[in-house]
């Protein structure tokens, strides 16, 4: 509620004070030994900063932010500081009406918004000792629940001129149903329930509409006393009160003695329909990452407070198969590893599912965007892009020796296999480190971070080396989004995951618009994608084959095997999958074991029956000829190499020949009716499996 300071600002002109205030505080004043002239004075002072009640906003309470997914229709949250649901009168059972008139002002139909009737009788039974009697009309506890909220607990005369003066000024302005409806849209309910809505759902899992008469009675016991009245916590107090509600109805004529007795003897049955204390009901990785995002946007109290309608990218079926896929994976392993995954789609950047980890409620750190995790080889993709820019071919060759020494980093390649000389693309494919390591000295680390940023990567990386072998933080939704630019062509599309947002009123106060950046050139893009399917078709991620569409991405797993990592996509769908424990320890899984095979299984249930779409076509990037990763040793040496193997392909195929020219000239001398001798009488050789020579290759 705004301060008095925020409130003067709205008022245009001091307002003038209605007669009949002014003289019964007149009177009041002369008790006390106060001039007319002096109280009229200080009244008109007390009024000077109270709003215009034509401004309805000034009367506005908080109303519940809605988000919804991508269907428009289901619902993720709802937040709010107060459980409050605004209906209109046709949506309210008429019980409710009666009860709350008969109880808290029975002469509401005829009053100005100040029952003085009401606050004499009050201030006759005080003098008599009699027990404490309230005065205040609906129209007063409206304005003292909503303008006047920040002064509510003062037991000033000021407040209460200030609150008289409202209410009757309200009434002026606006029809007696409207008030009532404001009312009840407004009042607190007990139990974190406002307005009579959000209290006939709370209490009685039903609408305001159909509500019966011993249900509105209950209800309109609680405002008296909101805590103490709690039907849930003190359910003695409610059926005295509700009893007594009854009682006033009755009097009052609203109901008959019959009702009366039927509803006296029927207490109603409580049947709660009770929230998430985050008003998050699904999706709640996905759905707490909006509200930080609509937080760090408008702020947590407009959020909160201001009745949003937020429109949201996230594929609920995607979801519900991201959940059951990673569920599945993780009952097979240690009970205290999880998976990961967020989906994007690359074309507009909509986050299509997003999985921060197996339980939100144990663990609301995500590890879609909050981890910071090693993403190990799945990173040597932007080393891969760097070096095609430079102008390095997938087929340059590179040595993939068991180790290698970079200054003081030692590199050994996975089981410290010895791949001898690979090209680019080959070392892609088996994941040297070795031959990676060799990458990034001829290109440098600046490189591969430029590449990494430019596709979409937010998390800082330092400038070292190792970078290319995935040695810095990162988490799934950045890695999806990365490899997802690298599909789309290079067109780097930032994540989003709202769409649109209504403000209470329902207009448009937002709308997401994608926009693309060309981050690296077609004919880089289409390159590196070629090398990265087969990563799948020829390399480490044989298990990640996607049924019916063409799949390019990476293995990945850090150092120790703390976290196992696939990363890749099609054209439509981009999704990084990550395996691991939060508090970092050695798994033993490997990504090609654990995580590809599950990957491949969630990519094919979440295309089926999508068209394989053709990735975009490029011609290559300009390459240097003379490219290679290997210092001056290497090449001489490779260089040997290439020379000995040449060699030994013109000695195999000249022992071909020469054994090819011998079974030629047998079969020439052999006898055909001797029945398996040859005329200079040798033995037949049988048949069988090819002779080799020594140094041929193996069958």
């Amino acid at each position: 509620m705004a301060s008095r300071t925020k409130r003067a600002k709205a008022a245009q002109k001091k307002p003038v004070v209605p007669f009949v205030v002014l003289v019964f505080f007149i009177g009041l004043f002369f008790v006390l030994g106060v001039g007319a002239t002096s109280a009229m004075a200080v009244v008109d002072k007390w009024l000077e900063d109270v709003p215009p009640v034509s401004d309805f906003e000034a009367f506005n309470v908080a109303e519940k932010t809605k988000v919804y997914a991508s269907d428009g229709v289901t619902k993720l949250a709802e937040f709010f500081m107060e459980d409050r649901e605004p209906v209109e009168a046709t949506k309210v059972s008429p019980h409710v009406f009666n009860a709350t008139i008969a109880v808290e002002d029975e002469r509401f139909w005829e009053h100005n918004g100040v029952d003085f009737y009401g606050i004499a009788r009050a201030a006759v039974n005080d003098i008599l000792g009699g027990t404490t009697q309230g005065a205040s009309t609906i129209t007063q506890q409206l304005v003292r629940q909503t303008v006047l909220q920040s002064e509510a607990n003062d037991i000033t005369a000021e407040r209460k001129v200030r609150e008289i003066y409202l209410a009757m000024e309200l009434e002026k302005t606006y029809s007696k149903e409207t008030v009532l409806m404001m009312y009840l849209n407004t009042i607190n309910y007990g139990d974190g329930a406002y307005g009579i809505q959000s209290a006939a759902r709370h209490y009685f899992s039903k609408n305001a509409s159909d509500l019966n008469l011993g249900e509105a009675a209950l209800l309109a016991g609680i405002p008296q006393q909101p805590t103490y009245n709690n039907p849930v916590y003190y359910p003695e107090n409610a059926e005295i009160r509700r009893v007594a509600v009854l009682g006033r109805m009755l009097v009052n004529g609203y109901i008959t003695q019959a009702q009366y007795d039927e509803a006296v003897a029927t207490p109603p049955e409580l049947i709660l329909n009770t929230q998430p204390d985050d008003g998050i009901y699904l999706a709640p990785y996905f759905t707490s990452y909006v509200r930080n995002l609509l937080e760090h946007q408008y702020s947590t109290e407009t959020v909160f407070k201001s009745g949003y309608t937020v429109y949201t990218t996230i594929n609920l079926d995607l979801q519900a198969l991201a959940e059951d896929v990673c569920a599945e994976r993780e009952a097979t392993v240690d009970w205290d590893v999880e998976m990961g995954l967020t989906s994007i789609d690359p074309r507009n950047g909509y986050i299509l599912a997003m999985r921060g980890g197996k339980d939100f409620y144990t663990d609301q750190w995500s590890t879609s965007s909050d981890m910071h995790r090693q993403p190990g080889s799945s990173f040597k993709t932007f080393g891969l892009v760097a070096a095609l820019e430079q102008g390095y071919s997938p087929r340059t060759p590179v040595s993939a020796s068991s180790t290698f020494t970079l200054g003081d980093w030692n590199v050994e390649n996975f089981g410290r296999a010895n791949y001898g000389t690979l090209t680019l693309e080959s070392a892609t494919w088996k994941s040297s480190n070795t031959a990676f390591a060799r990458v990034v000295r001829a290109i440098g680390p600046n490189a591969v971070i430029d590449v990494a940023h430019r596709c979409g990567i937010k998390s800082d990386l330092a400038t070292v080396n190792s970078v290319i072998l995935g040695s810095q933080g990162v988490n799934t939704l950045e890695m999806a989004s990365a490899y997802g630019t690298i599909g789309n062509n290079g067109v780097y599309v930032e994540p989003v995951a709202i769409t649109k947002i209504l403000d209470s009123n329902g207009n448009l106060i937002y709308e997401h618009e994608a926009v693309g950046t060309q981050a690296i050139t077609p004919e880089v893009a289409c390159a590196a994608t070629n090398v990265l399917k087969g990563v799948i078709t020829s390399g480490t991620a044989y298990q990640a084959v996607v049924a019916g569409h063409q799949a390019y991405g990476k293995t990945g797993i850090s150092e120790d095997y703390r976290d196992c990592w696939f990363v890749g996509g099609t054209p439509q769908l981009s999704t990084a999958m990550w395996l691991g424990v939060r508090e970092e320890r050695n798994t033993g899984y490997t990504a090609e074991d654990y995580v590809c095979s599950y990957w491949g299984e969630y990519m094919s249930r979440a295309l089926a029956g999508e068209e394989d779409l053709a990735y975009p076509s490029a011609p290559d990037p300009v390459y240097k000829s003379d490219a290679s990763f290997m210092s001056s040793d290497e090449q001489s040496a490779y260089a040997a190499a290439a020379a000995a193997a040449a060699k030994q392909r013109e000695e195999e195929e000249e022992a071909a020949e020469l054994l090819e020219e011998e079974q030629k000239q047998a079969e020439e001398n052999k006898d055909p009716s001797s029945g398996g001798t040859t005329p200079g009488g040798e033995t037949p050789v049988p048949d069988g499996p090819p002779i080799y020579t020594q140094g041929s290759p193996s069958p």
